[in-house]
């Protein structure tokens, strides 16, 4: 394979990772404008956020294993076809209903093109180099989740809400031209689809992650209760089953590496650590000081273009010296950025949050590329596939139980229904409620720091890695 068919390869999943953060970002901001103009609801409009987190999960580590069996590439491209067609019915969806359904459409092609995204770089770029192709696709997240902040503020203030989904069809038919001109399958799995195993995985994390959801944003219920009691059951059966199975969901020897073992759990403990950070902070610009979501983004973006220009560099870095030093030093800069949150009052000088978003995006434009390449390029070619939707799982489980864990440490100091309203920037905090807010506030960032010092110990201490091509 010539260097320029490995670059447009490369370009193609760059592509489609600036698909997703674009998506993720500019949707947020037209949350507000989506509640009035479909007659909606704040508890109902939520989910349109929250049914494409809960579906990327619940989905990853089955089409990743699909994509072993099948040809990564075509789950890929097929991904794409997906997330095209549902963002084209996600702008013309006239109820609150239908634009939810077609959102968690949207979402099983967002799983597609994630889960054997990882793959497809390890099939075509060699270990040497794997760093650098993963600091691409950091710095196409970083970019796209500017740019969605700013054509969210653009297109929901003078064009329509409808074309924040009615964007992603012209990208995505020019990615997948080229997706199904250059993508090429590599070496195939011959193994069966345990499907069985899979049907119990996927209602195990159904169960687990709607009911986490539901005790977030509605609170713990009988219903809830026996949701998630039923969901760590059929956990527990499933692993009982698969760890005996002729051809297993999950490879579960993956774990006996300590290498992949600690990287992919450094992965689960820096999204539950970090992401709510995210959500949090978001809260604070807009309820307790009182700005709109769009200048609340602007004042993140600093972080978004430190973490997408370095990237490249640092997944170059981690070629070079390995992951385990990169990757650490990227957490702990990270934590450092939360420190920064922490100081924060009611009244603090409101820029502080851009040193914040600084250090923190330094820390990520290590840490993401250093660690995706570590789990990799220590992991079996037959299962490149399930390996790379197993990181997406634990990644997207530490998205989930840190969504959890900001709206229920939130909904203790102030109304649940407030804090949705000021999450997404249609109510403000006021009084003394406000001071009780921040208690939970600090109470975030400090257990958002605890977390992410479990995720440095774990990188830390991963193991000596093999590169040797």
């Amino acid at each position: 394979m010539t260097e320029r068919h490995k670059n447009m390869i490369l370009f193609v999943l760059v592509l489609g990772v600036m698909m997703s953060a674009i998506d993720s970002t500019i949707v947020l901001l037209a949350l507000p404008v989506m509640v009035q103009q479909l007659h909606s609801s704040i508890a109902t409009m939520i989910w349109v956020i929250l049914i494409y987190i809960l579906v990327v999960s619940v989905a990853s580590t089955q089409l990743g294993k699909i994509g072993d069996i099948y040809g990564r590439s075509r789950m890929f491209n097929l991904g794409f076809a997906v997330f095209t067609v549902a963002s084209f019915f996600c702008g013309l969806a006239p109820t609150d209903i239908l634009l939810i359904l077609g959102r968690a459409v949207q979402a099983v092609g967002g799983a597609l093109m994630q889960s054997n995204s990882g793959a497809i770089i390890a099939d075509t770029f060699d270990r040497k180099r794997i760093g650098r192709a993963y600091g691409f696709t950091s710095l196409g997240w970083g970019f796209g989740s500017v740019l969605g902040i700013v054509l969210g503020g653009i297109i929901t203030t003078f064009i329509g809400y409808r074309y924040i989904f009615y964007i992603n069809v012209p990208i995505g038919i020019f990615a997948l031209v080229f997706g199904i001109r250059y993508l090429r399958d590599g070496l195939l799995s011959k193994r069966k689809i345990d499907v069985f195993g899979m049907c119990i995985l996927a209602a195990s994390l159904l169960l687990i992650s709607y009911s986490a959801i539901t005790i977030s944003t509605v609170g713990l219920g009988y219903a809830n209760f026996i949701m998630i009691v039923s969901g760590i059951g059929l956990l527990y059966l499933f692993i009982r089953i698969d760890r005996k199975a002729a051809s297993p969901t999950i490879n579960f020897s993956a774990f006996g590496n300590r290498i992949l073992r600690n990287s992919m759990f450094a992965s689960f403990f820096q999204s539950l650590g970090y992401i709510g950070v995210v959500f949090a902070l978001i809260m604070y610009l807009q309820g307790v000081r009182g700005i709109s979501p769009f200048d609340a983004a602007l004042l993140l973006v600093p972080g978004y273009i430190i973490s997408s220009s370095l990237g490249p560099f640092m997944g170059r870095f981690s070629d070079r010296y390995g992951a385990k030093k990169i990757a650490t030093a990227g957490i702990c800069l990270m934590a450092a950025g939360v420190v920064v949150y922490l100081t924060m009052t009611a009244t603090s000088y409101i820029y502080i949050v851009i040193l914040g978003s600084v250090l923190a995006g330094t820390g990520s434009s290590m840490f993401y590329p250093a660690n995706n390449s570590a789990v990799m390029s220590n992991a079996e070619a037959r299962s490149y596939g399930s390996v790379s939707g197993l990181l997406r799982l634990m990644g997207n489980l530490g998205t989930l139980g840190s969504f959890v864990m900001v709206i229920t440490v939130a909904s203790l100091a102030v109304p649940r229904a407030v804090a949705f309203e000021v999450f997404i920037g249609t109510s403000k905090i006021v009084g003394g409620i406000s001071q009780d807010f921040m208690v939970g506030f600090h109470a975030v960032m400090v257990a958002s720091i605890i977390i992410l010092a479990i995720a440095g110990i774990l990188s830390w201490t991963r193991g000596k890695e093999n590169r040797g091509g």
